[in-house]
Order: C-alpha cells, then structure tokens, then sequence
C-alpha cells in the first residue's frame, strides 16, 4: 500500500517562536541546576528524583490542608513547577532512563496530569516530549524501551489523553501542550510500533481526532492532528475498522470536502490535506469501509475534485484507485456518475499544470495510479452495459487510447528490461540477491505498472471487438513485438500472485488472468 512516506512532524512553531521556547527551557533547566550538578549520574539523578518527590509530597499536604486557600499551596506549586523543569535535563542522559524506572519516579511523575493545576499537567506533558524526543532517544534502544514501557504500564495513554480533553487551543500554552502531547504519543509509537494500537484500544484519541480535523479554521494542531490520524492507521487494520465504525469515513470525506474547489493557502496546510487523503486511502484498505465510502457520495467527491483540477488532483485519483481495487460496487458508482470521462482525459495526460506536477515523478505517479485505476475497472465491471461504455473509450478517436496503452507499455517494458540488466551485473558483481529480492526490484522499477497494461490489454483483446484486436497487432507489429510478449508478463504476473488474501482468492485471481492467458 502507498501511503505518503513523508509522515515525520514538523516541530510545533507557534507564530515560530515554540522551537525557540523549548529549548530555551531547556537551557534554563540546566542553568538553574548547573550550580548543584556538574556531572549527570546515578547519584546526581538519586538527587533529583529526591528532590522532586519532597516538593510533590509539600503540595499534596498543602493542598489537602488548605483545599478553599490558594495562595497557601501557591509557593509548593511554584517550586513543584521548578523540580519538573529540573527533571528535563535528563534527557540529556537517556542511559540513566532504567535508573529512572527504578527509582519508582515515572508513577508520580504521570500522576501530575492529573493535578488540578494544569500548568502542573502541562509541566509533565513537556517533561515528557523531552525526555521521549527522537533525537534523544537515537541510539539508545534499550533504554528507550525500558521507558516507554513503564510509561505505558502507568497509563500514560490514558493520563495524556483525558488531560489532553481539557486543553484549549484558544490558550497558547494549552496549544503548545496539546501539539506535545501527540508528540509524545508518535515518539513512544517510534519506540514501541505496538503503541499505535494501544492508544486507540484504551483511550478517546480517535475521537479527539476525529473532532479537531472537523474544525474549519487550519492551525498547527489541525495539522498535526491529521498526521497522528495518518500515523494510527498506516499498518492498523484494527485502528481502520475501529475509525470506519466511528463514522470516521464521513469525517475525513467531509475534511477533505473543504478543498473541493480551493487549494491549501500554505505549505503547512498543503501537508495536511495530504495526511487526510493518506487518512482516507488507509480507512479504504478493509471492505466494510470501500462501502461506507460508495455510502458517503466518496466517488462523486472524488471525481468534482478532479474535475475542479486544484491541487487534490492525484490524491482524489489515488482515493478512487484504493475505493475500486477488488470491489466492484466502486467501479460501478464511478461509470454511473460518469466518471470515465474524468479518467480517461488524465489517462491521456490532460492533466492540470502546477509547480509540483510539472515534476516527472508526479507524472509517473499518476500515471501510474490511473493505469491501476483503469485495471481496477476491468476487475470490477465484467458484463452489461456499464462494460460496454468502458470498450468503447478504447474505440473513439480512432483507438487513440490504445495507442496510449502501447506508447505506456513500451516504456515501463524498456525500464523493467534495463532494471533486469542491471541486476544481473550485480550478481555478475558477486552480489548475491534472492529470487524474490530481484522480483521486487522490478516491480519497483515498473514491472507492477507494466503487469496492470498487460492485463488492460487482456481485457481488450478478450472482448472480440474486431477494431481493437486489429489495432492491438498493428501496433505490436511496428514496435516488432509479438502476443507472446504480453503473455510471458502475464504469466509472470500470474505465478506471482499471493494469497494475502486466502488461498481461494488467489485461485480465482489466478484463474482470471489464466483465461486472458489463454484468450491470446
């Protein structure tokens, strides 16, 4: 599955100044406690730890003598503040973290999120980005585990994400200390992948999400917010039924629904209407969703996109390429609400031109995500006259669509022979690669994309329409190809085809191109 790779956070700037502020308290952090610490140990984070736990203990009795009497807990809470800014220096030590767990700190270290002075709460938030940042946490696996994993045995997750319902962007410091929180949250899911499920299994985040992505005004949490979603739904097929359930497919479409006909004013926003799409094509992975998506109109949205020709041009593509593949209700919508229309002209390469798509890689992309959508059409309308509306795209204009198909299949056939050179210098090089390692090496290079015009041309030449066959083995003639050709990459296809999804499917999948096979 393609998802954007890019789903790496940008630090929080806050009119670019938070970048600035956390490091400055980080500094401020080590100078306040420069005088009593020259040296970062075991004794010194004995110290620390002692500290901490005597000023949290002087504002629980404080509290709890004076509960109606602010200003007589006020001081205890000023220098519980202070002892938490002390602790951020540890970050400058991740191999004392399993001193840390032993200490026994993290269960009132978490427990603050809970104070009812959420300045407090917050302090905690910031002490633990810090302490779980990557740069940190870089080359220290172990100790990095070891932390993360008694956070998650303290219900961090729970603790951040009820604290977490009790900010407001409307605050700065609460807006800074909710971007941290989903901070938090990415870093311990960097460290320990199992995090990602968890979170949604036992806290409210979907919810949380779901809600922010809502809102119509763009800021840099609603950004961030949709990267998170992105991040939960990746490699989730649990977390992509349980945000389907949750009327997620509606959310996002109406999310996305607000960039139908205008684009992203900012670079920033731009990223975030690209998390949201990545957020659809992973909800769009489990079938119970590909039809809360038909449901939802997701198909018509998808092409008034396209149609608008703003810059959700390829990812609407890229959404109705992953609605339609191995469902077939799809591919229907989309001929009945006259979409092919839409499709062919991009598969012809009218598509709109800006800065980014006059990139040769953008093109390759969409093109090669048209083709799959094209393929996924074949797969899914096989009789009737919907059928024929599609054959007869392959006829107007003289066949020029298939003159298109050829110009394409010669191409990727050319990169796929040259990858396929390559490799074999390799091995020539002494440089011993699998069977399987070479396979996917091709299909990189364009093999894939190659295998799916292949099977277009299957489709067409199994439809016995005298026209198209004719143009087929002109063309093949002129570029001295032969049938053959196209049927030693099907029968590569074929053998190749994995049983992901069970081993009947495999059988009827194989069966499917072994008749194209035969057709020829």
């Amino acid at each position: 599955m393609e998802v954007s790779d890019t789903l790496k956070r940008k630090r929080y700037d806050g009119d670019n100044q938070m970048e600035a502020e956390v490091d400055l308290s980080l500094l401020e952090a080590v100078e306040k406690s420069q005088s009593a610490i020259d040296l970062l140990d075991l004794r010194t984070l004995k110290k620390l730890v002692l500290s901490f736990e005597r000023r949290l203990k002087e504002n629980i009795e404080a509290r709890l003598k004076y509960p109606d009497q602010p200003e007589r807990f006020a001081d205890s809470e000023v220098e519980l503040h202070e002892e938490l800014e002390k602790l951020k220096i540890l970050a400058g030590a991740p191999e004392l973290y399993p001193e840390l767990v032993n200490l026994n700190a993290i269960p009132s270290i978490l427990n603050l999120l809970s104070h009812d002075n959420t300045d407090i709460a917050i302090d905690v938030v910031h002490l633990l980005e810090d302490l779980t940042d990557e740069d940190v946490l870089e080359d220290n696996d172990e100790p990095a585990r070891i932390l993360v994993d008694s956070l998650i045995e303290n219900n961090v997750l729970e603790l951040l994400v009820q604290n977490l319902q009790r900010l407001s962007d409307k605050d700065p410091d609460e807006m800074s200390a909710i971007y941290n929180t989903l901070a938090s949250i990415e870093n311990m899911i960097e460290v320990k992948p199992a995090v990602a499920e968890l979170v949604c299994e036992r806290t409210k985040l979907l919810r949380w999400l779901l809600a922010k992505i809502k809102v119509r005004e763009f800021d840099s949490n609603k950004q961030y917010a949709s990267e998170i979603l992105a991040i939960l739904l990746q490699n989730s097929p649990a977390n992509q039924k349980r945000l389907g359930q949750m009327n997620g497919v509606d959310v996002v479409l109406q999310a996305v629904a607000m960039y139908k006909s205008k684009d992203p004013k900012t670079s920033d926003e731009e990223e975030m209407l690209e998390n949201l799409f990545d957020c659809l094509c992973c909800l769009l992975m489990p079938l119970e969703n590909k039809e809360r998506f038909v449901k939802a109109e997701g198909v018509e949205l998808m092409i008034i996109i396209m149609k608008q020709k703003k810059s959700a041009y390829a990812s609407a593509i890229r959404a109705l390429d992953f609605s339609m593949t191995k469902y077939p209700p799809a591919c229907e919508r989309f001929v009945d609400v006259l979409g092919l229309k839409t499709a062919f002209a991009a598969f012809m390469g009218k598509i709109p031109i800006s800065k980014k798509n006059k990139k040769e890689r953008y093109q390759e992309e969409l093109e090669e995500r048209i083709v799959s959508l094209i393929a996924s059409l074949f797969g899914g309308i096989l009789r009737g006259s919907r059928r024929e509306r599609l054959l007869s795209k392959f006829v107007e204009n003289e066949c020029e669509k298939i003159d298109r198909l050829m110009e394409l299949y010669i191409r990727y056939s050319d990169r796929v022979k040259a990858e396929t050179q390559r490799l074999e210098q390799l091995e020539l090089d002494d440089l011993e690669m699998d069977e399987e390692e070479k396979y996917n090496r091709r299909l990189e290079s364009g093999l894939y994309t190659l295998q799916l015009i292949a099977v277009i041309l299957g489709h067409l030449w199994c439809s016995e329409h005298s026209q198209m066959k004719a143009r087929i083995e002109l063309l093949l003639k002129q570029q001295k190809l032969t049938k053959k050709d196209i049927k030693d990459i099907l029968q590569e296809y074929h053998d190749n085809i994995g049983d992901l999804d069970g081993a009947e499917e495999k059988e009827r999948a194989q069966a499917r191109i072994q008749k194209i096979i035969s057709s020829f």
